[in-house]
């Protein structure tokens, strides 16, 4: 495997993840995942010296879809936890006594 057939596994792995994070489908993003991981994996084991101009281009289109993904994982979370607040009566943060909630 080259460097460039690498990244283009670990793009496709990527907008795999993203797609699958969008339609909340976690058993394609657990797929999507593994197979990123092992491009990764496969990527990190492929020697050789600087990065072709294209090559260089894939890695940075590589890390923009990793900082999408990123963002997406976080907009997940915070929308758990909202929820877990609400399901707590802890709708924002404040109890329904009207007091802060404190947070550790």
């Amino acid at each position: 495997m080259t460097r460039r057939d690498g990244l283009i596994r670990v793009i496709d792995s990527l907008h795999a993840e993203i797609a699958a994070m969008r339609a909340n489908d976690v058993t394609a993003l657990d797929r999507a995942t593994r197979e990123k991981l092992v491009a990764i994996e496969q990527l990190g084991a492929v020697a050789g010296g600087g990065l072709e101009p294209d090559v260089r281009e894939l890695a940075e289109e590589a890390q923009r879809l990793n900082e999408t993904a990123r963002i997406y994982v976080n907009l997940l979370a915070a929308n758990v936890r909202r929820r877990l607040q609400m399901l707590a009566g802890d709708a924002g943060g404040y109890r329904p006594n009207g007091r802060v909630a404190a947070y550790g």
